[in-house]
């Protein structure tokens, strides 16, 4: 079959003839590759890359020009886009689609910029892309705060009468964990995760209020034994997670079981037994406890309450107490990212007050953690008085009234504590090693408004007391 130019097609590649469907000779010298001439002249041309241009006729219309076989100068580009623009009868917009001879190997894979003759022409897609991003950006440029008249008169009516709007108030949250990031026992990246598993975990295995159902004890002999089992833990230089062990195993123990008067003690004892077992280090052995005691009890008795306790309480003792919220809550408190000996002395003082008081039996570990933290700072006259921080990380807010009413009952107990013949507590932190934070004068900023009536705790109490 005759072509156009066969001989110059012939001198660029006089071992083998390439043909084009359309009848445009490929442009330049291409790389013979023997065993494929066939294979060559049987492909399809390559796609629309290049600056030859065909134009190919409408079904069942007339040819309007010839094959294009030259490079399309600015002059001869601009007629041939006149002429298509005119003919287009099935697509909006008509691109030409150029021939092009095949891609000649590259060194450098950049993008080179065609020459000064040729006319690069843009499809449809990429116009309408362009409208379209250029659409976007104007209208995300219109979207600005528009006040109107009546959003200024009702912020100007709200600041007059003293009402703010708390939702524009940008809370302030410290980050308590910035100074522990690189102390790998602190656990920065699982804490918050830790915590929220605490508050969620705080609901299961709560003691109830269990005075009702028991004969001979009420609240008077079980404030008596927290004391004593205080005094013992100060003087067993016992860890601070101990106590609030030894005080909820009690008071799980009596939700579960009615306990006779003369074997409180004995509760007492096995408690303590249990959690600094499960604790300490160096746990103090049966023969200690049965000292301290003034020998009340055996080995065996003591050896058979620690059996039943655990298996009343089926031997779950994982539990988050007041101590676990009352570190982390105490860091929130911190100023400056500081504890201070201060703030800490006086915290862990109403805690201790806190294990004493029956009210707080059936409380939350968190919420008396909260109101612990907040009598504390009350106490101390901190401003503010309760911080964003302390918001975010105890979840309770200022106004609540559990919070309120908890902190009112610990106040009381600072009040009453001096007078009291329950003054374990206070003369451990009257001491010099807790900074005297007990003589502090009591918070006077709270109404001792208390549903449950503490002073029940703190009456004359008989001479002869029931623990040897």
């Amino acid at each position: 079959m005759p072509t156009r130019n066969h001989n110059a097609a012939a001198a660029a590649a006089p071992q083998h003839h390439h043909h084009n469907r359309g009848g445009a000779p490929a442009l330049g010298k291409s790389k013979a590759v023997p065993g494929r001439a066939d294979a060559m002249n049987r492909r399809a041309p390559l796609g629309d890359i290049g600056n030859l241009v065909s134009v190919r006729p409408a079904e069942g219309k007339p040819q309007l020009q010839e094959q294009i076989n030259r490079p399309i100068t600015r002059s001869f580009g601009a007629q041939l886009v006149k002429n298509v623009q005119a003919n287009a009868a099935i697509k909006n917009a008509a691109i030409l689609p150029a021939r092009h001879a095949p891609r000649q190997e590259r060194k450098a894979p950049a993008k080179q910029p065609p020459p000064e003759d040729v006319i690069v022409l843009s499809s449809d897609s990429e116009q309408s892309r362009t409208q379209l991003e250029s659409s976007a950006s104007s209208v995300r440029s219109r979207k600005k705060v528009i006040n109107t008249l009546s959003s200024v008169l009702s912020a100007r009516s709200k600041a007059a009468c003293g009402i703010t709007d708390k939702r524009r108030q940008v809370a302030v949250i410290e980050d308590i964990d910035k100074l522990d990031v690189n102390n790998e026992l602190a656990v920065v990246e699982y804490i918050e995760d830790i915590y929220t598993f605490y508050k969620i975990a705080q609901h299961d295995r709560r003691p109830c209020d269990y005075i009702d159902t028991q004969v001979e004890i009420n609240p008077k002999m079980r404030a008596i034994l927290a004391g004593w089992i205080i005094e013992v833990h100060h003087k067993f230089e016992l860890m601070p997670e101990t106590l609030y062990l030894t005080m909820y195993i009690i008071d799980q123990y009596l939700s579960l079981q009615p306990v006779l008067r003369r074997e409180l003690q004995l509760v007492g004892v096995s408690a303590m037994l249990i959690a600094c077992k499960y604790e300490e280090i160096w746990a103090p052995e049966v023969n200690d406890f049965i000292l301290i005691s003034d020998s009340a009890y055996s080995r065996e008795q003591i050896l058979s309450m620690e059996k039943g306790i655990l298996n009343s309480l089926e031997w779950n003792l994982t539990v988050p107490t007041v101590y676990m919220f009352l570190v982390r809550f105490l860091k929130a408190a911190a100023l400056g990212n500081k504890v201070e000996k201060e703030m800490e002395n006086m915290v862990f003082f109403f805690a201790e007050l806190a294990l004493m008081q029956y009210g707080l039996v059936t409380r939350l570990p968190s919420l008396v953690a909260a109101s612990v933290v907040y009598a504390a700072r009350l106490t101390l006259k901190r401003a503010p008085l309760w911080t964003d921080t302390l918001k975010h990380h105890t979840g309770f807010r200022e106004s609540e009234t559990e919070l309120i009413e908890c902190t009112k009952l610990l106040v009381s107990a600072h009040s009453s504590a001096a007078d009291s013949k329950l003054r374990s507590v206070y003369k451990k932190y009257s001491s010099e090693q807790f900074g005297g934070v007990a003589l502090r004068p009591p918070a006077a900023a709270v109404e001792i408004k208390c549903h449950q009536p503490i002073m029940e705790v703190h009456k004359a109490l008989s001479h002869q007391a029931w623990i040897r």
